[in-house]
């Protein structure tokens, strides 16, 4: 399912290569029409909005949201197990799950990464890749909700997450005119969310293409 790398695109961090794909990404999603009419339009605002950004404030805004903020990072496990010890056995779960369905890891992303996690699910079968997500939807929903309160359309793409996992949606809209110095104090405050395992049956061997670390500017 295309439609699952499009969504990895858009949450990867700004790059020329991106912008420039932007059209292709909007005609993947509406090729598949796995996205319902409400979320659609949501995620079409937020490549609008990509569109027509300057790249260096699109950059320094993304890094803000993921990088500077641990309420708001894509790393799945961070919203369960923080740095705890319990985090590196999920990591090594994790792993075992990409592996019996054939998937390895090609680079030095973490495993819980979602975009790397979004891209593992384009590989396996629509159910199987909606039962999945749908294992990660408290996670999806808080981060989702946390984004809104900041006012970013990237909360567009948790939403569109949740919709195609047949899970409810945000609970939060998105407010214009919040201030990200007051938010990253609020937001950081509490946001642990509920631990998340995965399972389910086995693909054929596939190889999955991590996106690499940045260090945070």
């Amino acid at each position: 399912m295309k439609t699952y790398l499009a969504l990895s695109a858009l949450l990867s961090h700004p790059e020329p290569a991106l912008l420039e794909a932007l059209a292709e990404i909007g005609a993947v999603l509406d090729a598949e029409g796995l996205l319902p009419r409400a979320a659609r339009r949501e995620v079409e605002a937020l490549i609008a909005e990509l569109a027509g950004g300057d790249l260096y404030e699109l950059q320094e805004r993304y890094v803000s949201l993921f990088d500077r903020s641990r309420s708001l990072s894509l790393h799945l496990f961070e919203h369960v197990h923080g740095e705890s010890r319990d985090r590196g056995q999920a990591m090594v779960d994790l792993l075992a799950t990409y592996a019996k369905r054939g998937v390895r890891v090609v680079s030095s992303e973490l495993p819980d990464y979602l975009p790397a996690f979004l891209e593992f699910l384009s590989l396996v079968s629509p159910d199987e890749a909606k039962g999945l997500l749908g294992e990660t939807a408290d996670i999806l929903r808080g981060v989702g909700d946390r984004l809104a309160e900041r006012g970013s359309r990237y909360s567009a793409l948790f939403g569109a997450l949740l919709a195609i996992a047949g899970e409810p949606g945000l609970a939060k809209k998105p407010v214009e005119g919040s201030s990200p110095a007051e938010d990253l104090a609020v937001l950081d405050r509490e946001w642990r969310d509920p631990e998340v395992t995965f399972g389910g049956p086995q693909v054929g061997p596939q190889t999955v293409q991590f996106y690499p670390k940045r260090t945070p500017a």
